[in-house]
């Protein structure tokens, strides 16, 4: 199964006081895709361990979390630190990763903004690994 190396970046978002996109903003996400570009949803029971976030801002520390699912709904976990609350993806099972597709994700304090497909690379497939990326 392949898995992927995704970039997100901030776009434009003027409702949200965010008038202008905003490169250093963002996630790397590692996940597994279906050749139409959206998430393999089957696959990914099978490489959950492998499937890490980090969370960039201009201004903050990078954080570090993973993909889960709760359900039908997919989340950015980020451990144990009750400071820190889950971010939802909206609307994943929808979205395609494709550079220069859209996804929206909502952060821990209910806020909603969108981000940018800005890359997509292949990384090593999960079944000719030993241990996860």
């Amino acid at each position: 199964m392949a898995l992927f190396r995704i970039i997100l970046r901030l776009a434009r978002n003027p409702c949200a006081d965010h008038p202008e996109p905003d490169p250093h903003n963002g996630y790397t996400m590692i996940a597994p895709l279906a050749e139409n570009g959206r998430l393999d949803e089957t696959g990914f029971s099978r490489v959950a361990k492998e499937c890490v976030v980090r969370r960039f801002l201009p201004d903050e520390d990078a954080r570090s979390g993973r993909l889960v699912r709760h359900g039908g709904r997919w989340a950015i976990h980020y451990g144990d630190d009750k400071d820190i609350r889950d971010e939802s993806l909206y609307r994943l099972h929808d979205h395609r990763f494709i550079a220069g597709d859209y996804v929206t994700v909502v952060d821990g304090d209910g806020e909603a903004l969108t981000y940018r497909v800005a890359e997509v690379t292949r990384t090593a497939d999960a079944d000719q690994r030993d241990e996860p990326l």
